[in-house]
């Protein structure tokens, strides 16, 4: 007997026709469970698991639950807890009950199924209702296929997938399964459809770029095709409200006639006017595809009509930082290409057999080789895996001389001398590797790190030109010529983004050119201050008011508040007015020094590694309002027109056949979003008119 009074903790959560509560004062028949209802005269119906389990007690708060066939006991209560019966109807439904299994087999007992009694009695109106686990309950989401359509043409910017995907079988098949009430766009829609987030996004950066303070420097890169057509890629950068460095493709322009010296004069004219940076150009950065004089002369010209501010249009950046370095290192490799040649072969005949490179590496650790460099077969269109692969050779070159004589098969190791050769190699190459490091060290670096890694690089090349060892010298002299170009021509850019680094200002001028030039350092130091100080005064006028005009007859003149001669100043109030005149007039003349003079002769900031120079002069606006401005827009210039993935590629770029096949107001929409999307992306599917957009949708 059960002594004592329960309630079952499911009455809580459960319905009401399968909950129960039972006078335990009662026994129950048959050892069944207590039935529900101890406080009511209706009795409910027991679950049907019991028609295969009895309940036992064994303690005062534990009562169990025991199969009547296998009488494996069951927890069931607890405590205050309740295990349920789901655990009970698994041991019969899925034949777990030995018993039940082998009576199954011999059809002297029907298992327990849902629904169905053991007397095959077919489960009526007074059968137990049957308790389902539900699953979880999602708010109805209607359907929407404008918002479907925005999603698709985002996924095929983003990721570069073809244009008629959505003709393709699988992608249909694949898309009607999750959603049948989907319409398949056409590759018409589907295209009108990126070039309307392309109108969004682009109005969206518009109204960034035109809310900036300062000035945009434009970068460009030529993309040729396999036809004589080829792509102009103008990219923007430059510091926003919250003094960050900016970077964007603005336009993707198709050229018929790369060779044509006035294109690319037409492409940068239409990106200023698609952007509204008439008044807002700095410099241009060119690539080695504008090798022509005649077509950097043409946009020079350009430059100093549209931005006559900035000394006369000299800023412009002739060569790509990134691809003199490339160009430098291809001659140098070049130059030995045949011992290189052997290299790569050894390196292949080690790593293509693991054989031979088990035997390497026992060779290695006999020798006591302290490398802890991995030998990699290089990517030749990769010239810094080149590089890595050299080093590695370099100082395992001690096992490679071994594998030689110990290894009939092996003919292709280096003599001394090629090892000797490629160690003084491998040391100029480390010097353009470092160079080419800023470039992917930070996303967007900013103009006052280039001018040490370039000082550094025309400093060892006019030494190493000049070196007695021959190997040496017949190395770097050509190298050093080629590099004189990009030094001339740069120089003075690269040094006034330098003085704008109140870490180093006009005292690594001085350092660095002193050791460059030697003797005649004043004269080019000289050159430097004086083109920081015309630069700056530029400034100044841009920051002045306009001047008043009045007319006399036929003729404008500005008018000027000048005391005549023989006027005097009468003093008004306590009489010090003629004082306060003096004050000022002596105050004025303590501060006759400039912005700029006041910054070059503070003293400079220690120099540590992680600095941020933009952040720096954020907190100096106040301070240096003109100045500031001059070091916003000099500090932007972009000294490469590659993107960081690209900075060691060997081979010129080119549009693949897709691409080149795309019309071009297309093209130009999917690779520019897709670049503004990196930066983050507000663009929902509007309900509002896109009619202010600057491309108008009709041109695509």
């Amino acid at each position: 007997m059960i002594v004592g009074t329960f309630v079952n903790p499911l009455c809580l959560f459960l319905p009401t026709q399968d909950c129960f509560s039972v006078d335990m004062d009662i026994p129950t028949e048959n050892n069944e469970p207590p039935i529900l209802g101890a406080q009511s005269n209706k009795r409910r119906k027991k679950s049907i698991v019991w028609d295969y389990f009895t309940i036992e007690t064994v303690g005062a708060d534990c009562t169990r639950a025991c199969c009547k066939q296998c009488k494996k006991s069951f927890a069931y209560i607890s405590g205050s807890k309740l295990a349920g019966t789901s655990h009970l109807k698994r041991h019969i439904v899925l034949g777990i009950c030995p018993v039940s299994r082998r009576n199954q087999g011999k059809n002297q007992s029907t298992p327990y199924r849902p629904g169905f009694k053991p007397n095959g009695a077919a489960c009526g109106t007074d059968s137990p209702r049957k308790r389902y686990r539900t699953a979880p309950v999602f708010p109805s989401i209607s359907f929407n296929q404008d918002l479907c359509n925005h999603e698709l043409a985002k996924m095929i910017i983003l990721h570069e997938y073809p244009l008629n995907i959505v003709e393709h079988h699988g992608f249909v098949d694949f898309v009607r399964t999750l959603q049948p009430k989907f319409n398949m766009a056409s590759v018409d829609s589907i295209q009108m459809d990126c070039v309307g987030v392309y109108l969004s996004e682009k109005q969206r950066l518009l109204n960034f770029i035109c809310g900036i303070p300062g000035r945009v420097s434009l970068t460009l890169d030529l993309w040729t095709t396999d036809e004589t057509r080829g792509y102009v890629f103008l990219t923007g950068q430059f510091v926003d409200l919250d003094w960050k460095l900016q970077r964007r493709i603005l336009n993707i322009i198709m050229v018929p006639s790369p060779d044509s010296e006035v294109a690319f004069n037409h492409a940068v004219t239409r990106c200023l006017n698609d952007w509204g940076l008439d008044s807002k150009l700095f410099t241009l950065t060119l690539n080695e595809s504008f090798a022509n004089v005649t077509v950097r002369e043409n946009l020079r010209g350009l430059l100093s009509i549209r931005n006559p501010l900035v000394l006369n249009g000299q800023l412009l950046i002739g060569n790509c930082y990134a691809r003199v370095l490339t160009s430098l290192t291809q001659d140098a490799l070049g130059s030995m290409k045949e011992t290189i040649k052997k290299v790569r072969e050894s390196v292949k005949y080690v790593k293509t057999s693991e054989f031979i490179e088990e035997k390497f590496i026992k060779l290695k650790q006999q020798l006591q080789v302290p490398s802890m460099k991995c030998l990699t077969i290089d990517n030749p269109t990769k010239w810094n895996t080149t590089y890595h692969m050299l080093v590695a050779a370099l100082e395992l070159k001690e096992v490679f001389s071994c594998l030689d004589t110990s290894d009939p098969n092996y003919s292709e190791t280096p003599s001394m001398d090629e090892w000797k050769q490629l160690e003084t190699l491998c040391a100029y190459l480390k010097l353009f590797f470092e160079a080419a490091n800023i470039l992917i060290a930070t996303m967007h670096p900013t103009a006052n790190l280039f001018f040490h890694e370039v000082w550094k690089i025309q400093f060892e090349l006019t030494h190493g030109s000049m070196s007695e060892d021959p190997i040496v010298s017949t190395l770097i002299k050509p190298l050093k010529e080629k590099f004189d170009q990009y030094w001339n021509s740069s120089n003075m850019v690269l040094a006034i983004a330098a003085v704008m680094d109140p870490r180093f200002k006009m005292k690594l001028v001085d350092f660095s050119f002193s050791r460059i030039y030697g003797n005649n350092a004043e004269n080019w130091i000289k050159i430097v201050e004086e083109g920081v100080h015309e630069l700056f005064l530029e400034y100044v006028v841009q920051s002045l008011p306009p001047p008043t005009f009045v007319q006399d007859g036929n003729e404008f003149f500005v008018k000027t508040e000048l005391v005549e001669e023989g006027e005097t100043l009468l003093s008004t109030g306590d009489g010090l007015s003629d004082f306060e005149v003096y004050i000022s007039e002596i105050t004025g003349n303590q501060q006759m020094k400039s912005e700029l003079d006041q910054y070059l002769e503070e003293p400079l900031l220690p120099r540590v590694q992680e600095f941020d120079v933009l952040g720096w002069w954020k907190l100096n606006t106040s301070k240096y309002p003109t100045l500031s401005k001059m070091a916003s827009d000099v500090l932007s210039i972009p000294f490469s027109t590659v993107a960081p993935d690209s900075v060691f590629d060997t081979a010129s770029k080119k549009m693949d056949s897709y691409r080149a096949s795309l019309r071009p107001v297309t093209l130009e929409a999917l690779i520019c979003v897709k670049d503004w999307m990196r930066y983050g992306s507000s663009v929902q599917v509007r309900s509002s008119k896109i009619s202010t957009a600057i491309v108008k949708m009709e041109n695509f």
